[in-house]
């Protein structure tokens, strides 16, 4: 290994796969051979008798669709309100004055401490999770968002200005199509973060998702289905990574020019 030098696509795949063939094993050896007790971690024989439990006999893939509903639309409405409101900061500054204060003064504050007051505001319903996720992301966003924005080439704005181009013009030819493959890639990172905050809005006051089993087998002591639920939200969370990556690579093919 050197420093900084790259890997090819097999390498990575290898190391990747290798890295979990030595978690299992590690795991494998605590459990089975009576270094932890089962009832605090499973072996990785009882997670997966307790997963097909709970796919075939529980309805767990009702609960998937649930958690994957949530996150989806919570982070969405987040984005969807995010991104513009970013652009703008980004490129006004009177703006970015007007709204930075309050933006990083609210993305501090943890999306499960508004979740007593979402309660009461919108019920236990998919209201108040969708919000949860979107109070989570939204000021993320938005900061990331104004900050990549605003560091644009000074010298192609200049440039469009020297070749007739107005304000408008600036933010949808010059800014928007520079920031865009890093606006992409920051909602990437904030999906990732999304799936934290459903798992803590459905682990209060609600009847189903992945977070609401996870308590429930708490409650039951049972870590088999515990540790199958984290997985389960792992595994969804690496394939829509990757997805989110081949699409972003897609969409914005200059940014590996």
């Amino acid at each position: 290994m050197r420093p900084l030098e790259p890997t090819t696509s097999k390498q990575r795949v290898t190391y990747g796969l290798a890295f979990f063939v030595l978690f299992v094993a590690l795991w494998s050896w605590a459990t089975f051979g009576g270094h932890v007790s089962k009832t605090f971690l499973a072996n990785p024989l009882t997670m997966v008798q307790e997963g097909y439990e709970l796919l075939a006999k529980q309805g767990f893939l009702f609960d998937i669709g649930m958690t994957i509903w949530r996150v989806i639309g919570g982070f969405v409405l987040a984005a969807v309100i995010a991104v513009p409101l970013g652009v703008l900061m980004g490129a006004y500054k009177p703006i970015e004055a007007f709204l930075e204060p309050f933006v990083s003064f609210a993305r501090y504050l943890p999306a499960s401490a508004f979740i007593p007051l979402l309660i009461l505001w919108a019920g236990i319903g998919e209201l108040q999770k969708l919000l949860v996720i979107f109070i989570g992301a939204v000021f993320q966003i938005i900061l990331m968002v104004a900050v990549t924005v605003g560091a644009t080439r000074r010298d192609l704005v200049e440039a469009a200005y020297t070749l007739g181009a107005r304000d408008r013009g600036i933010i949808r030819r010059v800014l928007l199509p520079s920031a865009a493959p890093e606006i992409a890639e920051i909602l990437r990172l904030v999906l990732g973060w999304a799936w934290t905050y459903v798992i803590v809005a459905e682990l209060i006051g609600s009847s189903s998702g992945i977070g609401h089993m996870i308590t429930d087998s708490q409650a039951l002591l049972n870590t088999g289905q515990i540790i199958f639920g984290i997985i389960v939200i792992g595994l969804i969370g690496l394939i829509s990574d990757f997805l989110f990556k081949a699409f972003n690579a897609w969409l914005f093919p200059w940014k590996l020019a």
